[in-house]
């Protein structure tokens, strides 16, 4: 049982440590990253969890806050409590303590100012899109279906206009509370595989840069899916971000193909390069 309380001089439980851990979940039943009281979300899971092992209570800081629906493979949390816990240990007991649909690895002690969110330098997001008639029931809850006929090299001339700094209004779902609608996109990609046990193909879109608006990354995909399928022309996108208005965009892409698979610190990746 790994449930620790420090002793000294009676409970002593003052925070004196931060820690980072990745973590890596399956979204569809929850509401979100964000802690809501009465509803099932992952941080509140997180909280949970970690406050049962450290016998205080502790709450997380989150590199990205995905919404409902959302994957993650490689997301990144910090916090701070006292420093009595194993750290060697802290990912057996959260994955003992945390439902099946979230895991811990890559628990580590770091220095105090490191932050989850502030510290990030680039959050890379994978949309994976399963592209044939019928539904491929196998992926239903970790890829969007797109029945219609798609042209990949019309897909990526429209994403050509994304590159680098722009005021990305227009793929904005809610507006931010400071900080403005102005980001950068570092990469997107968009390859396609044959699977042949599907018998479709499976297109990846990815997308790096350091920090994304509400729902961004739904909404470039939703609109670059539209140029795909011939709804919308590639050089429309330029004139989307001239905008600067979400009607002027395409739909919003659904939640169950979108990952984030990785988080980029000075001295740390979350990506896992393990080979098992």
């Amino acid at each position: 049982m790994f449930f620790l309380r420090r002793t000294l001089d009676g409970d002593d439980t003052t925070p004196d440590a931060t820690y980072r851990v990745v973590v890596e979940y399956d979204g569809t039943d929850f509401c979100g990253f964000q802690f809501q009281p009465n509803l099932r979300t992952i941080g509140g899971e997180i909280e949970s969890a970690l406050s049962k092992l450290f016998a205080m209570p502790i709450k997380v800081t989150v590199a990205g806050r995905t919404d409902a629906g959302v994957h993650a493979s490689g997301q990144v949390i910090s916090f701070v409590a006292h420093d009595a816990f194993p750290i060697d240990k802290l990912s057996i007991a959260l994955n003992t303590t945390l439902p099946a649909d979230i895991t811990a690895r890559d628990c580590a002690r770091v220095d105090a100012r490191f932050n989850a969110r502030l510290s990030a330098i680039e959050r890379r997001y994978r949309y994976t899109i399963v592209a044939r008639r019928d539904p491929a029931a196998a992926l239903r809850r970790f890829a969007h279906h797109e029945h219609r006929p798609l042209d990949l090299e019309r897909m990526r001339a429209g994403a050509a206009h994304l590159f680098g700094q722009h005021d990305f209004l227009t793929f904005c779902g809610v507006l931010p509370d400071r900080g403005g609608t102005i980001r950068t996109i570092d990469s997107l990609t968009i390859a396609s595989e044959h699977d042949p046990s599907l018998d479709c193909d499976v297109l990846v879109l990815r997308i790096a840069g350091k920090g994304f608006l509400h729902r961004m990354v739904r909404i470039i995909t939703g609109t670059l899916l539209d140029v795909g399928a011939g709804k919308r022309e590639p050089g429309d996108v330029a004139a989307m971000l001239e905008a600067r208005d979400r009607r002027a965009a395409g739909p919003t892409a659904p939640a169950a193909g979108l990952a984030l698979v990785e988080v980029v610190y000075p001295d740390f990746t979350s990506l896992s390069r393990r080979s098992d």
